[in-house]
């Protein structure tokens, strides 16, 4: 999903009086702690000493605490910002790594948009499923009323050798799924994942969710391991796509459940509320206003949940292209 991001710049150079490195802002803990092990990585290669210190700052409006990857998102930019200030593209194995260190787990935005299996408490790429997903139009939600999730609360899963299986056949349908362009297929997959993901962290919504999705005609429904952010998936060559996503944002709002944003895998157009499927409509208008400042890792404030949408409820990129010099965007 093109849109949300971060973008962070990175000044080398004494950050204080005393040398150190500074975050702006100032609660970016894992942010900071990456652009520490950044500057280690990309001295030692040139034979350089560290910088004795220097200023990071961050700014983007990716939604925090609904399980969007805020944190990993600024942790990727902050890498990218230090390399880019030593002359240094470091390759996304190295970033994989780094982020780990960083932030514990972290989600695989270094590696592009295709679908693959990744170790996310290892950093590594376990299988690459295919070039890309099905297409599907997803109509974007977020549950628990948009309340941000402290994701470092949550319990660790514990799954046993009925899990593993379970998540092996689903997975095999994913490969498939990947390999026909099987939107439908998709949807089965994506909608099992997130029952099986209930005992883990319940939504008490889910079942509300799947009901609307087979009342609105939808192929299955995504939620974040980790957080709020939840999807209706469409297949894009459906008869009356229009009228279905209406008909999908309207009973999302009569259940009181907030709906953030319309868009598409793929090239695939995309549609606002109204319903009209257009390229202009999957790229958006670039915003004219500057962007948001950056806030913490785990808001307990809750989630600006139109930044997902543009000045006029349509998709839409962020603020757009980052100088090159010390600056990275990482897009969620």
């Amino acid at each position: 999903m093109q849109g949300p991001g971060t973008r962070a710049e990175f000044t080398p150079g004494p950050g204080n009086s005393a040398g150190q490195l500074t975050v702006y802002p100032a609660d970016r803990t894992k942010a900071l702690r990456a652009a520490a092990l950044a500057i280690e990585e990309c001295a030692a290669p040139r034979g350089r000493a560290p910088c004795r210190g220097g200023e990071l700052t961050l700014s983007g409006d990716v939604p925090l605490g609904l399980g969007m990857g805020s944190s990993s998102s600024d942790v990727i930019a902050a890498i990218r910002a230090v390399a880019d200030a030593y002359g240094l593209r470091l390759p996304p194995a190295t970033i994989a790594r780094l982020a780990v260190r960083a932030e514990r787990a972290s989600d695989p935005l270094m590696l592009g948009g295709g679908p693959l299996l990744f170790a996310q408490r290892e950093g590594r790429v376990l299988e690459v499923l295919g070039d890309a997903l099905p297409p599907a139009v997803v109509v974007g939600c977020a549950l628990g009323g948009g309340s941000p999730v402290d994701t470092l609360s949550l319990p660790a899963p514990r799954h046993d050798h009925e899990d593993v299986r379970a998540y092996e056949r689903l997975r095999s349908l994913l490969r498939r799924a990947v390999a026909d362009a099987d939107t439908a297929l998709l949807g089965h997959v994506s909608t099992e994942s997130a029952r099986r993901a209930q005992r883990v962290r319940e939504q008490r919504e889910f079942v509300l969710l799947d009901r609307i999705a087979g009342r609105v005609g939808a192929v299955g429904l995504q939620i974040a391991h980790s957080g709020n952010v939840a999807g209706l998936l469409f297949d894009p060559a459906a008869p009356d796509l229009g009228h279905r996503l209406r008909r999908c944002v309207r009973a999302l709002r009569t259940c009181g459940i907030p709906v953030t944003r319309t868009f598409a895998t793929g090239t695939t157009g995309t549609t606002g509320t109204t319903g009209t499927i257009s390229e202009e409509h999957l790229h958006g208008r670039a915003h004219v206003r500057r962007d948001r400042p950056a806030r913490s890792d785990t808001s307990r404030r809750r989630a600006h949940l139109p930044a997902l949408r543009d000045d006029e409820g349509r998709l839409g990129h962020g603020s757009g292209t980052a100088p090159a010099r010390h600056r990275h965007r990482t897009t969620r």
